[in-house]
């Protein structure tokens, strides 16, 4: 799985994530994000180009939280659309993981937190 990775200031933006993340590629997904998660402490997700996830996906992104906040890390989402949004609000995930509509948002959240 190719992700683009960009470095802002001290937090990696990662984007090009795929379509669809369920049980077909979850495993993937972490097995190739572990390598840009080991590198950072703050990371940002472009959440725009994901259309579908489902448990296994959802698992995947709380895999990548838990990795980056055993490392003091954090990680945040941006530009969710409206159906992965859906399934994050049923399973609760918008509670455990900062999502915000813009990358501007994200990124700027970083300097309020310090």
């Amino acid at each position: 799985m190719k992700f683009t990775v960009e470095n802002l200031d001290g937090i990696t933006i990662v984007s090009a994530l795929p379509k669809v993340l369920d049980a077909s590629n979850a495993m993937d997904f972490k097995a190739d994000m572990g390598h840009i998660l080991e590198e950072s402490s703050r990371v940002v997700f472009d959440m725009s180009n994901l259309k579908f996830i489902d448990s296994a996906g959802c698992g995947a992104l709380i895999t990548s939280l838990r990795r980056l906040k055993g490392s003091g890390g954090i990680l945040k989402l941006y530009d969710v659309q409206k159906q992965v949004r859906s399934v994050f609000e049923l399973v609760r995930m918008h509670k455990v993981i900062d999502i915000y509509n813009t990358r501007q948002e994200a990124v700027s959240s970083f300097s309020q937190e310090e």
